[in-house]
């Protein structure tokens, strides 16, 4: 299945370029990456030779599909990915 902005959330994020375009965290903001590692409260960003371990909940994050960026508030990413594609589908 090609990965749209509608399905998103539905998907892997890891591989995705990613960033922080706001955050509770300040120092967060800005940062940008790709997604190597999710678990069900944080992604692991791969920026600038390090990895940086940020917390779903407390970010709102820009995710660049082939399309066009798309913004997602990081609370609708809180789960394990396998159980969030496995709710949304439900739905």
């Amino acid at each position: 299945m090609k990965i749209t902005p509608i399905n998103l959330l539905c998907h892997e994020l890891i591989g995705l370029n990613i960033k922080i375009v706001d955050s509770k965290e300040p120092t967060l903001i800005n940062l940008n990456g790709v997604v190597v590692y999710e678990t069900k409260k944080t992604l692991h960003i791969s920026a600038n030779g390090r990895i940086k371990v940020v917390p779903k909940d407390v970010c709102r994050f820009a995710l660049r599909l082939p399309q066009r960026v798309v913004e997602v508030e990081g609370w609708k990413l809180v789960g394990r990915p396998e159980d969030r594609v496995k709710r949304l589908r439900l739905r």
